[in-house]
C-alpha cells in the first residue's frame, strides 16, 4: 500500500467504540498512579515507615505485570469486552475496600487486587482496539486508545494529592472506586450497544498452546518483546532519579519533580494527537528511528543538568519520541497472532513492566559507578540503536500496510 493510499486510510472514520475502550482504559490508569502522592498520609494512619508504605505502589506495578501473561490467555479465552469488564469491576471494589482497611497488610492485599484489575484492562483493550480496525488504521486507533490511559497517568498522580488534602486518602480511594465502578457500568453499556461482548472472538482452551508456538515462532516476536524491556529499562528506568537529580540542582520541592515527570505523559498526548499525520509521511521505519534519536537527545541533555523548566520541556519531547518508537512496537506486537492477539499484546506489557522493574536498579548500580552522565549517554546510545535496529528487523504486515 502506498503513503497516499494510508493517509487515506487514516482519514477514514474510526469506530466509535474506540472512544468507549479508552474510557476503560483511563479509568484504569487513572487508580495505578493515585497511590504515590498519598503515601505519606497511608504511612502516618497505618504506622509504618514511608519506605514501607511504598511497597504499595510497588505491588501493585508488579502485579500488573506479572499478571499479563494469563489475562491475554484468559481474554483469548473468554472474550475480551467480558474479561475487560470484570477486570475494571475488581479494581472499583478493591479501591473501594482498600478505603476500608485498617491494617498494611490488608491494604497491601488490596492492591495487589487493584494491579491484576488495572492490568487486565490495558492489553485487552490494545487488542480490541486490533480487532476493530484495519492494520493501516491500527498505529491511530491504538494511539486512541493510549490517550485515555496517558490522560489516566497524567491525572491520577495530580489530582490525588489535592484530593486527599480535603478528604484524606482513604476519600481519594472511594472516589476512585466509585469512579471506576461508573466507567464499568458506561463501557458495558456501549459494549452491549455495539455488541462487542457477543462478537469478541474467542479462542477454545485447546488452540491455547498453538497460540504460544504461533506467537513465538514469528521472528518479530523476538525483536518486539526484547525492545519494550528495553525502552521499560532504559527510559522509564530513569523517572525515580528525577527528583533526586533536580534535588542536585536545589530544587527541592517534589511537586515540581511531579510537573517535569507529567511532561512525558503531555508529550504521549502529542503524539496521539499527531500520529495520524506524521505516520504517512514517515512511515514506521522512519517513525522508529526519528522517535530513538529523539529520546536519546532529551535522555542526554537531562544529564547536563539544566534548569526544570528545560527538563519538563525535554520530557516531553520524550514522551512524544516514546511513543513514536513504542507505537510502532505496538503494531508490530498486535500481528504476531490475530487467533492469541490479547495473548501477544498481554505478553507485551508484561516484557515492558519487567523492563521498568529491572530498569531503576539498573540506573542505581550505573549511577553509583560511573556517575550520571556516563549512565544517561550509555542509554541514549542504546535507544538510539534499538530504533534503527527495530526499523531494520521488524517486517510483515504492519510495515507493508505503511508503506514500507
Amino acid at each position: 500500500m502506498t503513503s497516499s493510499a494510508t493517509a487515506a486510510a487514516a482519514k477514514h472514520k474510526l469506530p466509535p467504540l474506540l472512544n468507549v475502550i479508552a474510557l476503560a482504559t483511563f479509568a484504569a490508569s487513572l487508580s495505578t498512579r493515585a497511590m504515590d502522592p498519598l503515601l505519606p498520609h497511608i504511612a502516618d494512619d497505618l504506622a509504618v515507615t514511608v519506605a514501607t508504605a511504598a511497597g504499595l505502589s510497588a505491588v501493585t506495578a508488579f502485579s500488573f505485570a506479572i499478571v499479563q501473561p494469563l489475562i491475554g490467555a484468559a481474554a483469548d479465552l473468554f472474550g475480551k469486552g467480558r474479561l475487560m469488564l470484570v477486570c475494571l469491576v475488581l479494581l472499583g471494589i478493591a479501591n473501594i475496600v482498600g478505603a476500608l482497611c485498617t491494617s498494611y497488610p490488608m491494604l497491601f492485599v488490596t492492591r495487589v487486587l487493584a494491579g491484576i484489575g488495572a492490568g487486565g484492562v490495558f492489553p485487552v483493550a490494545l487488542g480490541m482496539a486490533s480487532d476493530l480496525v484495519p492494520v493501516p488504521q491500527r498505529q491511530v486507533a491504538i494511539g486512541r486508545t493510549l490517550a485515555g490511559s496517558m490522560t489516566g497517568n497524567l491525572l491520577g498522580a495530580s489530582f490525588s494529592g489535592v484530593i486527599g488534602d480535603l478528604v484524606g486518602w482513604r476519600g481519594v480511594l472511594v472516589v476512585l472506586g466509585l469512579l471506576t465502578i461508573v466507567a464499568a457500568v458506561a463501557v458495558g453499556t456501549g459494549f452491549r450497544r455495539s455488541n462487542a461482548i457477543a462478537t469478541s472472538r474467542r479462542m477454545k482452551f485447546a488452540d491455547l498452546r498453538h497460540g504460544y508456538r504461533q506467537i513465538f515462532r514469528n521472528p518479530n516476536a523476538k525483536v518486539c518483546y526484547s525492545a519494550v524491556f528495553i525502552e521499560g529499562c532504559c527510559v522509564l528506568g530513569l523517572f525515580p532519579y528525577v527528583a533526586a537529580f533536580l534535588f542536585e540542582l536545589g530544587e527541592t520541592r517534589l511537586s515540581i519533580a511531579g510537573l517535569v515527570i507529567a511532561g512525558f505523559a503531555i508529550g504521549g498526548l502529542f503524539y496521539t494527537m499527531t500520529v495520524s499525520r506524521f505516520l504517512p509521511r514517515l512511515g514506521e521505519r522512519g517513525m522508529m528511528i526519528i522517535g530513538g534519536m529523539l529520546v536519546a537527545a532529551q535522555i542526554v541533555a537531562i544529564g547536563f543538568g539544566p534548569d526544570w523548566r528545560i527538563q519538563m520541556l525535554s520530557f516531553i519531547l520524550m514522551g512524544w519520541g516514546f511513543y513514536m518508537l513504542h507505537g510502532c512496537l505496538q503494531v508490530f506486537a498486535s500481528e504476531l497472532s490475530e487467533e492469541a492477539r490479547a495473548t501477544a499484546l498481554s505478553l507485551h506489557s508484561f516484557f515492558f513492566f519487567m523492563g521498568q522493574t529491572a530498569g531503576p536498579i539498573a540506573y542505581g548500580l550505573s549511577l553509583s559507578s560511573i556517575g550520571k552522565l556516563p549512565t544517561l549517554a550509555t542509554s541514549a546510545v542504546i535507544i538510539t540503536i534499538l530504533g534503527f535496529v527495530c526499523a531494520r528487523l521488524l517486517t510483515g504486515k504492519a510495515a507493508r500496510a505503511t508503506g514500507r
